[in-house]
């Protein structure tokens, strides 16, 4: 099977307000078989200007990822990351 991974470059535009996403995220990753490999941290290098938080998650295969991504525990917090980050957010394989 092959690994799956989330990335996501998010600029987070209001912190305090996003305060319940970040609150129940990890639990809801960690609840489908993911993991945080990146989660914040320093950006020592970058091409173009991409948003100044990195994350990228782990999961067992593509299947548990969209899962995860389409779980009513996920889909409760995620107006709180939409109304107060922006950026792309991206499921894929690995190889």
């Amino acid at each position: 099977m092959t690994k799956a991974y989330v990335i996501a470059l998010l600029k987070i535009n209001d912190p305090k307000a996003m305060g319940p996403y970040l609150e129940s995220v990890e639990k809801t990753v960690t609840d489908h078989g993911g993991s945080y490999l990146v989660r914040g941290g320093t950006q020592h290098y970058t091409e173009d200007d991409p948003n100044p938080v990195a994350v990228v998650l782990e999961f067992p295969d593509s299947d548990s990822a969209i899962a995860w991504k389409s779980s009513v525990a996920y889909q409760d917090i995620l107006p709180f990351r939409l109304d107060n980050s922006e950026g792309p957010l991206v499921i894929c394989d690995g190889v």
